[in-house]
């Protein structure tokens, strides 16, 4: 392929790439990095159409990494564009809905699509980069699951984050267990797991959860003075990276099997779990729409 071809590619992936719906992408030449922040509709949660939108946009950044062999991206950062929500995790209202027609092939599917894009993130889409996760604001269940994937976490102080799933008698199926098991131990993990509490980043990062605290307001400075520190020890940073991948490995086959059976577990739900179900999915609209309002 000739030069200006590669370049007709790369410019029409850019453009491919600024056109979805639930997610905002930024590409920053100086630090060859690009932001991709959420902003699921009705609301902040993996939505169908943004997990496929950012399925889309990894493909987009592994296709330019091979046209430029490389060079375009060091690092992807995860963001929100929700004042106070970096993201719901789960959308409720599909489980609901899916879990009453007893639809296990659509369980089960939505579930695939969650571990393929976590699964993508944590092994920095099998390139030569680094993912990051910044978080905000609320990071819950399979937001909380997601920002763990990165190979960097950072966040604000103040932000909270936990997995809920315990509340409606499920579990978070889609990594939670194996990325914190791998972080603070198996008995952590479970523990809070099963605790269904939310946790505030300051403690977080006491328990090794969080990698890098930032002061409230000063998240995306503290992403790019982590960018600058790594790049001046770029070797040491890029081989420590490499001895995490082979020593905490989380296999897709060991996503899969754990999400086979929380799609199994949620098909055995009482009508009273999903009773609180659909109360956390109006708390979660009734809160979206007040922080919607304040920031008018």
């Amino acid at each position: 392929m000739n030069a200006l071809a590669k370049m007709d590619d790369a410019a029409r992936l850019q453009q491919e790439q600024n056109q979805f719906s639930q997610l905002s992408t930024y590409y920053d030449k100086k630090y060859r990095t690009g932001w991709f922040r959420m902003h699921g509709e009705p609301r902040p949660c993996f939505t169908p159409t943004l997990l496929s939108e950012i399925s889309t946009y990894f493909s987009g950044v592994k296709q330019d990494m091979r046209l430029t062999q490389g060079q375009k991206y060091d690092y992807l950062v995860l963001a929100s564009d929700v004042d106070g929500i970096f993201n719901l995790g789960g959308d409720l209202g599909l489980f609901a809905n899916l879990i009453e027609q007893q639809d296990a092939d659509g369980l089960l599917a939505y579930a695939v699509s969650c571990i393929e894009v976590l699964h993508a993130n944590m092994s920095h889409l099998d390139t030569d980069l680094t993912t990051i996760a910044l978080v905000k604001g609320d990071a819950l269940g399979g937001g909380f699951e997601s920002a763990l994937s990165s190979n960097v976490l950072i966040a604000e102080k103040g932000a909270k984050m936990g997995l809920p799933e315990v509340l409606f008698n499920l579990f978070p199926g889609m990594g939670a267990f194996s990325l914190l098991s791998r972080k603070i131990g198996a008995s952590k993990a479970e523990k809070m797991i099963l605790a269904g509490k939310l946790y505030a980043a300051e403690e977080l990062y006491e328990m090794g959860v969080v990698d890098i605290l930032a002061e409230q307001g000063e998240g995306e400075w503290e992403v790019y003075r982590y960018i600058e520190k790594s790049n001046k020890n770029a070797n040491s940073h890029r081989a420590m990276r490499q001895v995490k991948d082979a020593c905490n490995a989380v296999s897709y086959d060991e996503l899969l099997t754990i999400t086979k059976i929380w799609a199994e577990s949620a098909l055995k739900l009482q009508p009273r779990d999903l009773r609180m179900m659909q109360r956390l999915v109006q708390r979660q609209s009734s809160k979206t729409e007040l922080l919607a309002s304040a920031s008018v």
